[in-house]
Order: structure tokens, then sequence, then C-alpha cells
């Protein structure tokens, strides 16, 4: 009889072998934490732009972009390129033999432009190579921590640099030199002027990203020349600059709000588009003095919560000019006209009137500004309360501002008419303590053109609601006024429509 076998031990199941998609998972996550350490660890760059030392970064980003931070002003965001990596230039200080240097032979300051682009070349240029050099040492080494595997590291360390080469690709491709034209930027309000630019130069200087850059840079030198003051913002001569506010609402620290921006940006007219008041009694009127010592004109409608006792207060201050039933006035060189609101909604009491009635009094306002386009005297910006109302002048004004809403909007109208709405320029007045969050505090810089009367750009201003200290400018350009591009109205993209009950 023959033996039987002897039993063979068993096969080991599928089950423990390494699983293919678990392995790549673990090599993606070792190359991507690799690289990020790497450009954390030593993938920065101190690179001298002008008078200034930076140091430039590359870090992980969902969306990409620029971000310069200019302590102690805060920060400028700029949509440069779409791409896993953001671009940080942190500005450390300004040098003082360099600085002292322009202040001693301020002739330099001509040729700062071209010596600020190189600068900004020659550390990008560094950052690159550094940051290859990051990337790849951080996912080599992480790799060779992990797998203990020569071969496997540098499987990891090459994945990085690929990873890093098509992201490089990507803002490449995606690369938007016009971005510095419409930054946001986030920190002390009163710099923003000085170091954004003014409107003139943004529509016209369209060509050259590094001199933008370079004119920042300058800009910023100045305001770190100085110690305690800020450099005076120079207005262009071509522009006449409109403050918008709307929807005060009792809100007394809105004048010295208001007041610092009349100084700082060098307003020629102030333009109200109603809610000053909130119950609009006589009581109130004191609430208004502060406004005789703005130094500009004041151009004012009647909001839903301002009465005629309000309007006849005003009517009685040299530089208050009252728009009602669309009879035109010339204020600051620019033609306005306006309708006060039909409604007096002061409190839950009284019943509104609704749209109906908004549209009625839109309807008026844009009949008065047909008869002076009869009259050869046409209307630049026509005022209203209500975005209902001020839709109505479309086709018959260029430009329509209004309020209501507490939120800014922008919106190009089917027959060409711009509507701009105006936040609450009080942050919802004493009613923003009923929120758990209070509104913020909005205003808007408007740039018209001197020679057409036409809205070149905007500065929309945003302040932290009570109790918080943020602050926030960011600048759009009209684009019918966009370089090398034909104006379209199609082009623009309107603010999504809202509901226009009346405010509380």
């Amino acid at each position: 009889m023959r033996p039987l076998p002897a039993p063979q031990p068993a096969t080991p199941e599928l089950a423990a072998r390494p699983r293919p998609w678990l392995q790549a998972l673990g090599l993606t996550a070792v190359v991507l934490v690799g690289a990020w350490l790497g450009l954390l660890i030593v993938g920065n760059v101190r690179a001298p732009v002008g008078p200034m030392n930076t140091t430039m970064a590359l870090r992980p980003s969902l969306s990409g972009g620029t971000k310069i931070n200019i302590s102690p002003l805060g920060a400028l965001t700029l949509d440069s390129h779409v791409a896993p990596v953001r671009l940080d230039v942190n500005v450390d200080q300004l040098d003082p033999l360099r600085s002292q240097a322009l202040v001693d032979h301020p002739e330099r300051i001509s040729g700062l432009q071209t010596e600020v682009a190189k600068d900004v070349e020659h550390g990008t240029l560094d950052l690159a190579v550094r940051s290859c050099a990051a990337v790849v040492a951080g996912a080599t080494t992480l790799g060779l921590a992990v797998y203990r595997s020569p071969r496997r590291a540098l499987t990891a360390g090459g994945l990085a640099l690929t990873l890093l080469a098509a992201s490089g690709a990507s803002a490449y491709a995606t690369w938007n030199p016009k971005s510095v034209l419409e930054p946001k930027f986030s920190g002390l309000l009163s710099s923003a002027p000085a170091v954004v630019g003014n409107a003139r130069s943004i529509v016209t200087d369209f060509d050259v990203y590094q001199k933008e850059l370079a004119r920042l840079v300058t800009n910023v030198t100045k305001l770190y020349d100085v110690t305690s003051t800020l450099p005076a913002y120079q207005p262009d001569p071509s522009t006449i600059r409109v403050l918008h506010v709307s929807d005060i609402h009792l809100n007394p620290a809105s004048w010295k709000i208001i007041a610092s921006l009349v100084e700082q940006y060098k307003v020629n007219v102030i333009v109200d588009s109603g809610d000053t008041m909130d119950h609009g009694i006589a009581a109130e009127n004191g609430f208004l003095d502060p406004i005789r010592d703005l130094g500009v004109p004041y151009v004012w409608v009647r909001g839903n919560h301002d009465s005629r006792t309000t309007q006849r207060y005003l009517e009685r201050m040299k530089n208050v000019h009252v728009l009602d039933d669309g009879r035109a006035q010339t204020v600051a060189g620019l033609r306005f006209a306006g309708i006060g609101d039909p409604q007096f909604t002061p409190d839950r009491s009284v019943a509104p009137g609704g749209d109906a009635a908004e549209r009625l009094a839109g309807d008026r306002l844009a009949s008065a500004l047909r008869d002076q386009k009869a009259r050869h005297a046409p209307v630049d910006i026509a005022v209203a309360h209500e975005p209902v109302a001020a839709r109505e002048t479309d086709g018959e004004v260029p430009l329509v501002l209004c309020g209501h809403l507490h939120h800014e909007g922008d919106e190009l109208l089917p027959y060409g008419t711009r509507l701009r709405m105006e936040g609450s320029t009080g942050g919802s007045g004493l009613r923003a303590v009923e929120r758990e969050y209070p509104a913020p505090i909005e205003a808007s810089i408007l740039y018209l053109g001197r020679g057409n009367h036409r809205l070149q750009a905007w500065d929309a201003i945003k302040l932290g609601g009570l109790g918080e200290t943020t602050a926030e400018v960011s600048r759009h350009l009209a684009d019918e006024n966009r370089p090398k591009t034909a104006p379209s109205p199609g082009a623009s993209s309107p603010s999504p429509s809202t509901s226009s009950t009346p405010s509380p």
C-alpha cells in the first residue's frame, strides 16, 4: 500500500496580499505630505524688492491666486492664476539703507519700477528652483522614512516634482496679469487708496503687470517712510469722486466714517439714498447736524424711514441738495435727479403700499428724466431709495443709485442703465443689536470721468459690524471702460435678483 503524500501548507488567502489601490493611496499621501513639508520648511526665498525685504513662498491652495501680506496694513489678494498652489509674498521690512538712498536721491524714484520688475523676476526664478528642490527633498525623505526603500523614496520625489511642474503649467496657462486691477484689500481701511491707486491709472495702465506691482511697492515704501501719517492721496484730476451712502438708520458712528472717507478719497460730493433716520420724528433731527461739517455737497433722497419733517429740516442746510419729484440739480459738475420714497413705514403700524407704489414713483422719475433729455440737459445720475423704483429708470439715465435692502449690489439693466445698490452705511443702525450677527457698514466710492460723466470704476468698502474691527476694500471696473474690450452691456454679470420687501 502506497503511503499518503505529506500535507502541503495552506496557500495564503488573496486578501492577505497587498492591495494595489491601497499602495497607490499611501504613496499619494506620502508625496503630498512630503512636498508640503518641504515647501514649508525650506521652500521660502528671501528676496529684496526695491527698498523692501520680502519673503516669497508657494503654499498649497484649492483656488490658487497671489496673496501679498503687507504688515501692518493687511493683505492684498489677487486672482492671478488657478492652480493647487498659491504665491505668498510677505513684505518683512523696509531696508533702512536702500530707503535712505531714495530719500537722499529722489531722482532714483523714476527708475524704481524697472528695478522692482527685475527684483520680482529674479525672486520668482529663485523661488521656482528652491521649490523644486524642496518638494523633491521633502517627498524623498518622507518616502525613505515610511518605506525604507531608496527606490520607492526616489519614486515619491519624482512624483512630487511632476506634481509641482503640473501646478506650474496650470498657473502659466491661467495667468491673469490684469488681476492686479481688481484686488481685494483687507486691513487698515485708510491705507487702501494709497496702495491700490486711483481710478485713471487702473483704467489706462492695463498693459504691464510688473508696472502695477512696482507702483504698489512704491506707495508702500512711501507709507513706511512716514511714522504716523499716510502719504497724501493724489486724486486724478480727470475723475469726479462720489461717495454713495445709504440706510444710516441713526447710527452716530457713520458720520465719523463718512468724514474719514471724504478726507482720504478727496470726495467731491456725497449721495445719500435714504433711510438716514429711523422714525422720522422731529426729535431725531439733531442727528443730522454733522452733515453741515462734512465740507462737501450732500445730495439726499427720502427713504421709507424718513419723514417730510426730516426732509424740510435738511432743505434748510446750505450744503444739502434734496432731490424729489424728479427735479434736476447740478452739483459738483454732475447733474442729479431723484424722487423720495412714496411710502413712510417707520414701524409695523403702517401698512406698506408695496411694489405698485414704488413702480409709480419710478415712472414719475423716468418721465422727468425724459423731459430733461428733451431740454438737452440730460441727467448723469438718478437716485431713488427703493430698487423697484430705481429699475423703472432703465434706458433714461446712465447710472441710478439706490439702497433699502441693506446689502451692496450692482446690476446692468436690459436697456443699458447701471443700477448701483448700496448696503447700510449705519450697519442697519440700532437694529443691528437685535441680530446675532451684526450687519457690516458699507459705502462706495464712485469714479466718474470729468468729461463724459460716465462711471469708470468703484471701490466697495465694507467694515465689520457692531463690535467688529475688520475692513475690506475691493476695486471694480465698469465693463464699458475696460481697454481692448468692446462695450457690451450683455457682458456684465448682474447681481442676483432679490426681494424688495421694505425694511421693517
